[in-house]
């Protein structure tokens, strides 16, 4: 016999949890399901451990420039099984502070186990069957595994997978040169491995501009990752005690070698097994489920947030679906996905912090441009902490004067991209941002120069797109 309810949510990802606090302060009773770990990809095997990891390579990275600042550290040896601890700790504190805030719910209950659809409102888990006026799933995603010669004949690692490695790889090849895969690499060269990248694209982060992809490479580059793109044709096969990736359509030699290899080609929704038919709910051709402006699906009463949405591919992205649902369900507010600007990071080092229109997008549009650039040696704080590898820069509407878009790829780009976002969503013209007074010495305080130094982007004759128009800075 169903058990009724007002709510069900499926998975404790960054949305689940979330939308339950909300659900709890309106009095719902409320049923929240995870059939694995508390918190999903983002606090047990995504931002919280990588970033651990990060931290920790950077620390080992830092000891061994010390003769820059002025001191000698000696040998840096890293312990692999400390860096793994200290990131398990990490992570273990992370989810006990989630496990405690859903326990503290008093009308939320956690169920164990593997949630299925056996009709439009009927979730089935272990043996028990809920039915509910409103479901919410928050399923996420998992790495993909794709489809190549030699799969099955070589072992491998995601990065989900990753994260029980307590040891160092002698030579890590990576296959897969976007965001996942560069912060790998970088992450364990700094630990003490050698590292290939292996990108089927022309060059790396294909989404990127130009000059941003170059300038990535340039930095990993400089730290003695190899990397090979346009590997179009790939291949795997087992070579003595390790792994080789053949590279028959690529520049360069036919094979990359190495101890272990890593697979970062994308991730999946995690939709395939919930029963998504029997309930009618419509997913997409990569099985993304479909959802409209507000998170609903085609199933009136079913909402679907997070990454098994295909509208965003990040924590923040989930968590702010949770706030779209929460304010119109409960507020009235009519809030969007379409109204969030896209924004996110690459956590390598230095960073790179992005938001709204790339380069190309910007061209694409047929505004009228203004956009400058400024290399990160000339801003006085990067000299001094010795981080003058890459660039800022950012494009607006001549019109509007407005900011489209931002690049900054260095020392904080990560966090200093915010001042531009917050503008962007305030709809202030980029002069508010130009005449603030900023403190010294900072990056950001640099923003404002940036911006006093926008040229007109020209538009050619033959309505080809032309590299942006660059300021002084430059």
């Amino acid at each position: 016999m169903s058990e009724h309810v007002d709510a069900i949510v499926i998975g404790t990802g960054q949305a689940g949890p979330a939308l339950c606090a909300r659900l709890d302060r309106e009095g719902l009773e409320t049923v929240l399901i995870e059939r694995k770990h508390l918190g999903g990809t983002c606090v047990n095997v995504g931002c919280i451990p990588t970033k651990t990891l990060v931290a920790s390579a950077r620390a080992a990275h830092m000891a061994r420039r010390g003769a820059e600042f002025g001191f000698a550290a000696g040998e840096v040896r890293v312990d692999m099984g400390a860096v793994k601890a200290r990131k398990d700790g990490v992570v273990a504190k992370s989810a006990e502070g989630l496990g405690n805030w859903i326990s503290a719910m008093g009308n939320v209950t956690l169920v164990r186990g593997h949630g299925r659809f056996t009709g439009p409102r009927k979730v089935a888990v272990d043996g028990r069957e809920f039915d509910a006026d409103r479901i919410f799933i928050n399923v996420g995603g998992r790495p993909a595994i794709p489809e190549m010669p030699g799969i099955d004949a070589v072992p491998f690692f995601t990065s989900s997978t990753m994260m029980g490695v307590d040891y160092l790889p002698g030579h890590l090849v990576i296959v897969g040169g976007s965001y996942i895969g560069l912060e790998f690499a970088q992450m364990y060269r700094r630990f003490g491995s050698r590292v290939t990248v292996v990108e089927r694209s022309p060059r790396l982060l294909p989404r990127e501009d130009e000059d941003v992809s170059a300038e990535i490479r340039a930095i990993l580059e400089r730290e003695g990752i190899e990397i090979r793109t346009g590997a179009d044709c790939l291949s795997l096969e087992k070579k003595g005690d390790g792994v080789a990736v053949g590279l028959a359509c690529g520049d360069g030699p036919p094979l990359a070698e190495g101890s272990h290899l890593l697979l970062a080609v994308g991730r999946v929704p995690n939709t395939d097994d919930l029963g998504l038919d029997v309930a009618g709910i419509a997913t997409d051709a990569r099985g993304f489920i479909v959802v409209d402006d507000e998170c609903l699906t085609n199933v009136p009463g079913v909402w679907a947030l997070g990454d098994a949405n295909g509208r965003g591919a990040f924590t923040h992205t989930s968590y702010n679906d949770h706030e779209i649902v929460a304010a119109n369900l409960f507020n009235g507010r009519g809030r969007r996905i379409s109204e969030r600007i896209p924004c996110y990071a690459l956590f390598i080092d230095p960073p790179l912090g992005r938001a709204g229109m790339s380069e190309r997008e910007a061209l694409a549009s047929g505004r009228r441009l203004l956009a400058g650039k400024m290399p990160m040696a000339r801003v006085g704080r990067a000299r001094e902490a010795g981080e003058t590898q890459g660039f800022m820069k950012v494009i607006v509407d001549a019109e509007t004067k407005e900011i489209l878009g931002a690049a900054l790829l260095g020392l904080n780009g990560d966090e200093v991209v915010h001042s531009l976002l917050d503008t962007m969503y305030a709809k202030a013209p980029y002069t508010t941002v130009r005449d603030a007074v900023h403190i010294h010495p900072t990056v950001s305080e640099l923003i404002p120069t940036l911006l006093g130094g926008l040229k007109p982007v020209p538009i050619p004759a033959n309505g080809a797109a032309a590299p942006l128009a660059r300021g002084k800075a430059d």
